[in-house]
């Protein structure tokens, strides 16, 4: 059980199931009555999403292991997996077991909320993250947009399947005002992640060069590679400086949060890709991201003591 756990990414699904939940309880709901705004999920049909969310990431894991077995040999060794405690027919068949669960009760949930065409969002990522792992990550850059883009769906899913469906004439402002905030959100979740694909390519560059694959490191060099992990680390500090200026200036307990929690870490992140040259300093720095990544999301907590 617990090399599944580890194939599935346990902790990374415990985030996003994390994330989710703030979303509902922490963003929307405390503002039902006081701003309007309705959600049109159900206690019990949102578990469903954040279930069906958590079997598309968990099926995305598993083919991304299948398909990186030769060059986690070299980058992680001790952490391989497949071929080693399961199977790469087990994994094959946890695989297809992840997302039939994952896109059935996606569209379950599309017809439950009288939105067919929403089913689309899961069957896309579903589709995704196996192009991901087969093809696309081999890429220059493409792979890194491509995976970032699925997890600020993530994000952005639930705003979709809990506003959009229940808005009308009397509360069309008040959703769409907070379905823009989880964009925000989701628009955070896609550059940090976009930064953190790219410092994971240059950790893993010697077990991806065996394999021949033509990501950003091998291409550019490492030295190269650094400068432009610099520069997008830079797109995502200056946003939230712009975005904290510009929204919550008077605000001082969500601006002061932002400060210590999310600007802090990535001006600590972008001083450190300068001196990096050993995976250990790229795993480090990842790790940083990841936290940074919580922390951001973890800020919708000061909501409720702000927008009274």
């Amino acid at each position: 059980m617990i090399h599944f756990l580890n194939l599935i990414r346990w902790k990374n699904l415990i985030m996003i199931a994390l994330v989710q939940i703030l979303i509902k309880y922490a963003l929307l709901l405390p503002f039902n009555e006081s701003h309007g705004v309705t959600a049109a999920l159900s206690p019990f049909t949102f578990a469903l999403l954040v279930i069906a969310t958590l079997c598309i990431a968990a099926g995305g894991y598993i083919i991304n292991d299948i398909y990186d077995i030769e060059t986690d040999k070299v980058n992680k060794p001790n952490k391989v997996i497949i071929n080693k405690f399961i199977s790469e027919k087990d994994g094959y068949t946890y695989f297809m077991l992840c997302n039939i669960i994952g896109v059935g009760l996606g569209f379950y949930l599309a017809y439950h909320v009288n939105y067919a065409t929403l089913f689309v969002i899961f069957f896309i990522s579903s589709a995704l993250l196996y192009i991901y792992s087969t093809a696309l990550k081999q890429m220059f850059l493409i792979g890194n947009i491509v995976i970032s883009i699925v997890v600020a769906l993530s994000i952005m899913v639930v705003g979709i399947f809990e506003l959009i469906p229940s808005m009308n004439s009397l509360n069309n402002v008040p959703n769409m005002t907070f379905l823009e905030i989880i964009r925000d959100y989701a628009i955070f979740a896609f550059l940090i992640n976009l930064v953190r694909e790219v410092i994971k390519d240059i950790e893993d560059i010697n077990g991806d060069h065996k394999v021949g694959m033509q990501t950003m490191p091998i291409v550019l060099g490492r030295e190269r590679a650094n400068k432009v992990a610099f520069i997008l680390s830079l797109i995502p500090l200056f946003s939230v400086v712009y975005y904290v200026v510009n929204n919550f200036f008077k605000q001082q307990i969500l601006v002061g949060y932002f400060l210590i929690f999310v600007v802090a870490p990535i001006i600590y992140v972008t001083i450190k890709i300068f001196s990096a040259e050993q995976p250990s300093h790229y795993k480090h720095i990842g790790n940083v991201l990841k936290l940074v990544m919580l922390t951001g999301m973890l800020s919708m907590l000061v909501y409720p003591f702000i927008l009274k």
